[in-house]
């Protein structure tokens, strides 16, 4: 167990210090507009190693490094394309992690033993100025056990990781929700490996049609080897089962109350506020407005977690519509489920 430093900026606490544990070789979770980060020294390779023992990660699922400006990232990559470019001075700092020829660098674990290194400058002001002092880059996945859902608020990862990481940065709940949109620039035209709040949309009118990964819509094989983050395994799951309920909204709201009258056990509906009044469920949580997904993404992780502090058995949740937004948000749901839809 460490003596993980509880680090709170409201009170004014020294970032310097969880700098210093960085540079040294230390574990320190961080909030990032996304979701709340757990970094190392991304050229040390027995830093990196605390991340997957922290976790419990698998290692062969690769890292994002997260650097402060674009003068951190010429020694780490080539072959920097101008569509990527493009990308970088739309998008970042920012969201959008993009998937580069990486030059040998950075220590060997982060990139899981791929040729490829995703990088991303994050626009929230702690990361940034966090990694800024500590001069190196910073490997960082989600700040949570490995499977469960990522954190937005500094109490998810208190829970998650206290005994297990040298020190945590305490803030308020994260921006977007979801973790970065991932899309790989090593390949023409793009590819996008995850969605997020950057959505194919906007980047398709920066840098014209890009392709999306098949793997996005059903569970790798075991044997194959994920490109980027949250790819292979089950992510984002609860302690409770979960279902997804996917088609008309009015057929979906109806067969979810049917669902909910014949189980057994501490039932949960996940909805939305328009139709927040039509369940009868032991437990009722609305992710926001339908109409505004940029709110039901941000809720997404704090609401399942929700399910979990409230001791619920199995939730039914209500599918959405896979353009903009949605699709960042259909892709957690999904792999949260374990890809158990039911299309109505």
């Amino acid at each position: 167990m460490k003596d993980t430093k509880m680090i709170h900026i409201k009170n004014g606490d020294d970032l310097n210090v969880a700098a210093e544990i960085l540079k040294k070789g230390g574990t320190v979770a961080f909030p990032t507009e996304t979701v709340y980060g757990l970094g190392a020294n991304a050229l040390m390779e027995a830093a990196i190693d605390q991340i997957y023992v922290a976790k419990g990660r698998p290692s062969d699922n690769p890292l994002i490094v997260h650097l402060s400006s674009l003068e951190m990232m010429t020694p780490l990559v080539e072959n920097v394309s101008e569509k990527a470019k493009k990308v970088m001075d739309v998008f970042w700092p920012g969201p959008i992690t993009l998937i580069l020829q990486s030059k040998g660098v950075v220590a060997p674990n982060v990139t899981a033993g791929l040729s490829t290194l995703g990088i991303r400058i994050p626009s929230h002001p702690i990361a940034k100025k966090l990694i800024e002092l500590s001069g190196v880059p910073v490997a960082a996945p989600s700040a949570n056990l490995s499977g469960k859902p990522s954190p937005t608020e500094g109490k998810h990862v208190v829970e998650d990781l206290t005994g297990r990481v040298d020190a945590i940065v305490i803030e308020e709940q994260s921006e977007h929700g979801l973790e970065s949109t991932i899309l790989d620039m090593t390949q023409e035209p793009p590819m996008l490996l995850r969605p997020g709040s950057v959505t194919r949309e906007a980047i398709e009118a920066v840098i014209g049609s890009i392709e999306v990964d098949p793997a996005l819509n059903k569970k790798m094989a075991a044997d194959v080897q994920p490109k980027a983050p949250g790819m292979k395994y089950t992510h984002y799951s609860p302690d409770a089962d979960l279902k997804i309920i996917q088609g008309p909204l009015e057929k979906v709201v109806t067969h979810i109350q049917t669902l909910v009258n014949n189980t057994k056990g501490k039932v949960g509906v996940m909805c939305c506020d328009e139709t927040l009044k039509e369940y009868s469920a032991e437990v009722v949580l609305s992710l926001g407005k339908r109409s505004d997904l940029t709110e039901i993404a941000s809720n997404l992780f704090k609401t399942l977690r929700k399910f979990d502090e409230l001791g619920v058995d199995i939730v039914y949740c209500e599918g959405y519509d896979t353009l903009g937004m949605g699709q960042a948000i259909m892709n957690r749901l999904n792999k949260a489920a374990g890809y158990e839809i039911i299309n109505l």
